[in-house]
């Protein structure tokens, strides 16, 4: 497959995880206000950015690999799984496809009456952070170690649904579960990075404190992914 193929499918894919995991937490996380039916809550929100994995995956897999996540990439990388010659453009095809959604996102958001973003607040326009900026007010150091150690959960399950020994064509299904998991787990600790490229879209619409805080949740991820990649390599391997 030709790179300009691979590296739009990681545009539209990023930018379809960013507006529908992103977009459920804007739009209709708390639609109604506080204890409206209507409204998907934490529940709904995890199972949204799942839903975009497993969507995107069936529809871009067979072009880019699917990555729509620059510590996928990363991870896929050091595991043996992808050329680190295609890793710099993966990553700045994402990156836009994210920053893309998110001011798409901005301008639907901004449509209703009364919109608008407090940069101060937790989990502002679905911004990750920590200490103040976290949702449920955890440390740095928490909020490290938990986007670590999922980040690292994420790729061995991308590569072990995607071994040559797995069953064919359900790798999508264990990856949007897999990422519906991790928001129903981390969600309260950093609003749910794992992802550095939907943590810097949504971040440049807010500013202030949420970009300032950006540097963890591209470093934590990558570490994460990292990890989890060597991991995989060394534990799927036939000897």
């Amino acid at each position: 497959m030709a790179l300009g193929k691979k590296l739009a499918a990681e545009f539209l894919g990023t930018f379809w995880l960013v507006l529908g995991g992103c977009g459920s937490a804007v739009l209709a996380a708390k639609f109604g206000g506080d204890g409206n039916p209507l409204g998907i809550g934490l529940l709904g929100v995890a199972l949204a950015f799942g839903l975009t994995v497993l969507t995107g995956a069936y529809a871009f897999g067979h072009i880019s690999g699917g990555h729509f996540n620059p510590a996928v990439s990363f991870g896929l990388w050091a595991g043996g799984r992808f050329s680190g010659k295609e890793l710099l453009p993966y990553i700045v095809a994402q990156v836009l496809g994210a920053i893309a959604a998110a001011f798409i996102l901005y301008h639907i958001a901004s449509g209703a009456a009364g919109f608008a973003i407090d940069p101060t607040a937790a989990g502002a326009f679905a911004t990750n952070g920590y200490d103040a900026l976290s949702p449920g007010g955890y440390s740095a150091a928490a909020a490290f170690l938990c986007e670590v150690v999922l980040t690292a959960f994420f790729l061995i399950v991308i590569m072990g649904s995607t071994h040559r020994n797995a069953p064919a064509g359900f790798a999508p299904i264990a990856i949007g579960l897999a990422l519906t998991l991790i928001h129903l787990i981390s969600i309260p600790v950093t609003n749910t990075s794992v992802n550095p490229a939907r943590s810097t879209g949504v971040a440049l619409v807010v500013g202030n404190g949420a970009v300032s805080q950006l540097w963890l949740f591209w470093v934590a991820p990558i570490l994460g992914g990292l990890i989890g990649g060597i991991a995989y390599k060394w534990l799927g391997r036939d000897d």
